[in-house]
């Protein structure tokens, strides 16, 4: 079993019969990109973020958003200090690797904002100043669906800077009997072992930029995005962000399965969790019935592959 297979391994013991979403996750991390998570309350969103935080060797910080959660709460604030009488910056939960925000789309927009800057650079500008994040810096937010109560959508600006969006959506019986008793003998998250420490995933987050991607790979993926632009099911396509991130995710993925060069079964494996946020259904997709999985799955299935 090789270090990442053992990171996996650890978070299956607080998160049973979720393997894709696990694994999802972790390419994500790889990428040092960020993970939405979107499902209704109390199917271990929280606890998959922060079994990675343990596994992973990661400090984490973690805000439950709330409508009266202030923009100083994320990037922290300018404080008068007695003692040398200066103002003196101090730190909000941002300054961590792994910052859980959880219930995102409970806040208002303005402190929604407050992320922005943090997630797509690497830092935050406060008072005008800016101080660099920690690395590496992973956003997992979560958010409860649209239209459950006290919620709110993420600006459009926003849910693009998510590398990935996925569900974890209800556990089957066997997942769910194997999760109580789990619990019965304590907490299964005071077991979750370090596997990797900060240092040797910054090494892998390197190794992950390396991997080769052939000019037809390459092709394929724009093609894939393109065709999410022009589908007539589709009401506003995917951006070029999209590009980049599917691009990210498909080199971890050649990484997490042992390879230096990216295949067609590695895009195939990422597609659908990296695009789906990004695009929107127009009235034909609805009138038959079409999910955004179906639109973007039959787009997969008709784009012919390269071969390398």
């Amino acid at each position: 079993m090789n270090e990442l297979e053992a990171v996996i391994a650890e978070v299956k013991k607080v998160v049973n019969g979720k393997d894709r979403e696990i694994v999802i996750s972790l390419l994500t991390i790889l990428t040092n990109g960020n993970i939405l998570i979107e499902d209704i309350p109390g199917v271990g969103k929280t606890t998959m973020a922060l079994a990675f935080s343990r596994a992973m060797g990661l400090s984490c910080g973690r805000v439950q958003f709330t409508p009266d959660t202030m923009p100083s709460d994320i990037t922290g604030f300018v404080v008068y200090d007695k003692e040398s009488g200066k103002m003196r910056y101090k730190k909000g939960a941002v300054f961590c690797n792994l910052f859980l925000a959880d219930e995102l789309n409970r806040t208002s927009s303005r402190t929604q904002a407050a992320l922005l800057e943090a997630m797509e650079e690497r830092q935050v500008t406060v008072e005008g100043r800016t101080y660099p994040l920690e690395k590496p810096f992973t956003v997992i937010a979560t958010q409860n669906p649209a239209g459950a109560s006290g919620t709110q959508l993420l600006p459009d600006s926003q849910v693009d800077r998510f590398t990935v969006r996925i569900s974890m959506g209800y556990p089957d019986n066997a997942a769910e009997l194997k999760m109580l008793l789990n619990r019965c003998a304590g907490n299964p998250l005071d077991d979750v072992k370090c596997i990797v420490t900060r240092e040797r995933l910054l090494e892998m987050q390197q190794q992950v930029k390396s991997v080769f991607m052939h000019d037809s790979i390459a092709a394929y993926i724009v093609e894939l995005i393109s065709k999410t632009r022009n589908s007539r099911l589709i009401r506003r396509g995917a951006s070029p962000r999209a590009t980049l991130s599917l691009a990210e995710m498909a080199r971890a993925s050649a990484f997490y399965g042992g390879r230096d060069y990216v295949t067609p079964r590695d895009i195939e494996n990422v597609f659908v969790s990296t695009v789906n946020h990004r695009i929107f259904l127009n009235a034909e997709a609805a009138s038959q019935r079409k999910s955004v999985y179906d639109v973007l799955s039959d787009i997969l299935h008709s784009t012919k592959q390269p071969r390398i």
